[in-house]
């Protein structure tokens, strides 16, 4: 075909082959996640129940296959459904099979995984999750070895990528002013939402080399993005920076598959050609040339919105302008918190609380509780419990709708909400009473590891939830954390 030079290049096939077995695997993840977590937060006895929530959302604003039919064994069978297949894209299926048929499978995963987010409510409300479906939608029209990589599309990830980086950096710029005089990461790791293994040593660095790592995100976030549309090999090498970049923050703290996703963009732009000589590959056919043509018209109109927000003073980070989530608009921690809280879960099994009332803590899998349990290692798996949890420590209002349930649930001694957690302190059954407490946080010190063995020193601050029984009305109190 006359126009296959600049619709499609070989050159392309190392950043196409990268991209399409990486997002794979970030789909593989996405899906375990939900089905193994789907039953005590959106489940038909869930915290957030699905059934409720489609009675009331209209479907244009909400689409998705469970307005159909749900039920716990039907989400569960198409969250499985989606992590088989994922798993399959993984191992070179799309590869295997003719065009079409590959492309259907991509679109499957993508509808799939659409339709579960559009209906995880606040559990879903995250910024990767609408990054994972506007990348899925996007790989739906890369084709396979069956045909070169089109040109259009591998520049749209590109685009994709410019936008996750760029809004980051412009976010920063515009929000906290510790980002401009590069003092947030004083703080960052330590009152970021789920720290790490490594986070209590990334906050002791010295303070020169959190001014040069904040400077570093500011010259990767804002600069390096724009070298991603020069010719290569810049463009591989801004690609590389990226990668460099976002697997410093996968050491320094676990931030789901934010990062994972982040870098199998930045791998798209790698040119194959570099690396080996171009596989020979066959020319697109004409229907084919013409989906990617339309597809690119459509996410270049759908753009206009997100490019008005990054443009815009008052720019929204995370936030899809369709149902679909075809074209979003990202960024991340605008603002940077000084202190960190956490809310402590207790229960007891005596009737009635009074002064000499023995309470027991409940152990979450990610979040920080007990000062003697160094963080561990979970992106880019995402404990929703656990996030949602370091929102609700800052205010009560993120907690509105679901920390009445999830205590209920403790007192109903429900499994499902017990298999999120690490330690249930009762394990013969549930307790009389529950409640929450607020305490501040903070990094121990080199000399208070070496002394006490704790990673963490908390401090009361004041109680969150007052003891409650099951039957009793329950929800967080209101106001801010001080």
């Amino acid at each position: 075909m006359e126009w296959f030079p600049w619709f499609a290049s070989s050159d392309h096939w190392l950043g196409r082959l990268a991209f399409q077995r990486g997002l794979a695997l970030v789909y593989l993840v996405a899906f375990a996640c939900a089905a193994l977590q789907f039953r005590a937060l959106i489940g038909e006895r869930g915290m957030l129940p699905v059934p409720d929530f489609l009675r009331r959302v209209p479907a244009r604003r909400a689409p998705s296959l469970f307005r159909l039919h749900y039920s716990d064994r039907f989400f569960a069978l198409c969250a499985w459904t989606g992590a088989a297949l994922a798993l399959a894209l993984a191992a070179g299926a799309g590869d295997a099979v003719p065009l079409a048929v590959a492309m259907l499978l991509w679109a499957v995963l993508w509808g799939l995984y659409l339709s579960i987010v559009n209906v995880g409510q606040t559990w879903y409300g995250f910024g990767w999750e609408s990054l994972l479906l506007e990348a899925g939608f996007l790989a739906i029209f890369l084709g396979n070895d069956r045909t070169a990589p089109p040109v259009l599309l591998m520049w749209l990830l590109r685009w994709l990528l410019f936008r996750v980086e760029f809004g980051a950096g412009l976010i920063k710029l515009r929000g906290d002013r510790c980002w401009r005089d590069l003092t947030c990461l004083y703080h960052h790791h330590e009152t970021q939402p789920m720290p790490g293994p490594l986070s209590w040593f990334f906050h002791h660095l010295p303070r020169p080399l959190h001014k040069v790592e904040a400077a570093a995100n500011h010259v990767t976030q804002l600069a390096v993005p724009v070298l991603l549309f020069t010719p290569q090999p810049v463009a591989t090498v801004a690609a590389g920076l990226v990668v460099l970049t976002q697997l410093w923050l996968v050491a320094s703290g676990n931030f789901a598959w934010l990062n994972w996703i982040t870098i199998v963009l930045a791998l798209s732009a790698v040119d194959g050609s570099l690396v080996a000589a171009p596989p020979r590959l066959p020319e697109p056919p004409l229907w084919y040339g013409v989906l990617v043509v339309a597809v690119t018209v459509l996410v270049l109109a759908l753009s206009v919105r997100p490019v008005r927000n990054l443009l815009s003073r008052r720019q929204a980070m995370n936030r899809s302008f369709d149902p679909l989530h075809l074209v979003n608009t990202y960024g991340a921690f605008g603002t940077v918190g000084r202190v960190r809280y956490e809310i402590v879960v207790e229960g007891t099994d005596e009737p009635t609380a009074r002064e000499g009332t023995v309470w027991r803590e409940y152990g979450f899998r990610g979040k920080p509780g007990d000062v003697r349990r160094p963080p561990r290692q979970f992106a880019p798996y995402h404990l929703r419990l656990d996030w949602m949890m370091w929102f609700a420590a800052l205010s009560p209002a993120y907690a509105a709708g679901w920390f009445g349930p999830f205590v209920e649930r403790l007192l109903d001694g429900d499994r499902d909400t017990l298999r999120l957690l690490r330690h249930n302190p009762f394990p013969d059954g549930p307790p009389a009473l529950v409640r929450a407490r607020l305490y501040r946080y903070r990094f121990t010190t080199w000399r208070e590891l070496r002394t006490t063995g704790a990673w963490w020193h908390r401090t009361l601050v004041r109680e969150y939830l007052p003891p409650t029984r099951l039957g009793s009305r329950t929800g967080s109190r209101r106001g801010r954390a001080p």
